[in-house]
């Protein structure tokens, strides 16, 4: 796999941008007629091709909404920390059963492959790589699907999410029992991502007419290949604007063998510091800090292209780092922002997801996304998940006519029907009084 390609999706993913069931109970075996997601060790073609396709649509969703986060005003001079790859994944394995219009809206905001083979085995590909381990350090993602028991979903669709997304199916009763399903789904995020992901799916985000939830969870815990000393983080100013500093611990490595990855422009400095790791995928942070107060210039440069462009001329070259240690907590609830992102459809009644359930009774709910990091002169710890909840529309069809129960009070009227002259008027508080 293209470390160029891995290094991107992590930046994106999990530090640069912090930096600034009827049907489900038995889950169908796999049709013989499909090839299986590749192994370890194998490197087919389209599974190559498609994780670098992938890998590309990812980043691009990660420069797209980071800006539309950026210049949301609820977000104003707020920090943003949040993954993308988490979100591509849930929502892929959401992806994979719309249609239509939905179907189209969430791959264009997605970047999503349009070829199946090279969006499956991109994911599936990439999910090997994530999840392959490595002796320094820890990396992980999941995928998991939250079913109604007894609702009837299609098989292919189950067959789907498991076989290209690792994402197996467990039945929950939302409709007797939607709290004690969410804290189901809350306990598996944070066994994913050791604790540091907690209540993803807030209380009333799961309630009677829910009928899958789809989650994702990625963690990673790293440390430096050049580490701070610790005797050296003092406390100093940070510019917070032009003419408002804080004060904050800042790490500090300016000795010989501080050998850096490093590029400049006339707007912009760029610093790669790098993991440790073994025999697993190398892993890096990437910082992009403006010359000046204005983050126009950092932000412009996640522009995939750009991005890729000024890694390029990263040079190893000593320099002197004073960088700050940082923890931080996100939490965000998408649907408003995705839907202004260009995929509205899947959040309204005329939502398709058919190929679900081979009905158009289903639409998004919600989608939570939290995420958290903390930065200090070891190294980095970063978890995020993701949770799509898919809930019934209001029920379709059926009996409509009305019950009209005059069991409690009421006012009453007599009235002359050619005119409409009330005649007498009444209430009725208690029959059995005269």
């Amino acid at each position: 796999m293209n470390r160029r390609i891995i290094g991107l999706l992590l930046l994106a993913g999990l530090i640069a941008l912090g930096c600034i069931a009827a049907g489900c109970t038995d889950i169908p075996e796999t049709t013989s007629g499909q090839s299986a997601p590749p192994t370890e060790g194998e490197t087919p073609g389209p599974a190559a091709e498609g994780a670098g396709n992938v890998s590309a649509g990812n980043n691009r969703f990660a420069a797209d909404l980071y800006r539309q986060l950026a210049s949301d005003p609820d977000y104003a001079d707020q920090n943003i920390f949040f993954s993308p790859y988490s979100i591509s994944s849930a929502l892929a394995i959401t992806y994979e059963g719309a249609r239509g219009t939905t179907a189209d809206e969430i791959g264009s905001v997605l970047h999503l492959p349009q070829n199946e083979t090279l969006r499956r085995s991109g994911f599936a590909g990439l999910d090997a790589v994530l999840n392959s381990g490595d002796a320094n350090y820890t990396l992980r993602t999941a995928n998991a699907l939250w079913a109604q028991e007894a609702y009837p979903f299609l098989p292919d669709y189950i067959e789907t999410a498991g076989r290209w997304y690792s994402a197996n199916a467990t039945n929950l009763d939302f409709a007797s029992n939607p709290e004690g399903s969410r804290q189901t789904i809350n306990r598996w995020v944070e066994e994913k991502t050791e604790d540091k992901i907690r209540d993803l799916l807030p209380a009333g985000s799961i309630d009677s007419m829910t009928r899958l939830v789809i989650t994702n969870a990625i963690y990673f815990k790293g440390t430096w290949i050049k580490q701070f000393d610790a005797n050296e983080t003092t406390e100093e100013e940070f510019r917070v604007a032009p003419n408002e500093t804080v004060q904050v611990e800042m790490m500090h490595r300016t000795d010989e063998d501080a050998i850096y990855g490093y590029t400049e422009t006339d707007t912009l400095q760029m610093l790669e510091m790098p993991y440790a790791h073994g025999s697993g995928t190398g892993l890096s942070m990437l910082v992009l800090l403006p010359r000046e107060d204005n983050l126009t210039a950092a932000e412009e440069a996640l522009e995939p292209g750009t991005l890729t462009d000024i890694r390029d001329s990263l040079v190893d070259r000593r320099v002197r780092v004073v960088f700050p240690k940082f923890t931080l907590e996100a939490e965000y609830s998408l649907p408003p922002t995705l839907a202004a992102m260009g995929m509205p459809t899947a959040f309204s009644g005329g939502a398709d997801f058919s190929g679900m359930d081979g009905t158009d009774d289903l639409f998004i709910s919600e989608v939570v996304h939290k995420a958290f990091v903390d930065v200090n002169e070891e190294g980095t710890e970063a978890a995020a998940a993701t949770g799509v909840v898919v809930n019934l529309k209001a029920a379709p069809g059926g009996d409509t006519t009305p019950v009209f129960r005059a069991d409690h009070p009421f006012v009453f009227l007599i009235v002359e029907e050619d005119s409409g002259t009330i005649l007498f008027a009444g209430r009725v508080a208690n029959p059995e009084e005269s």
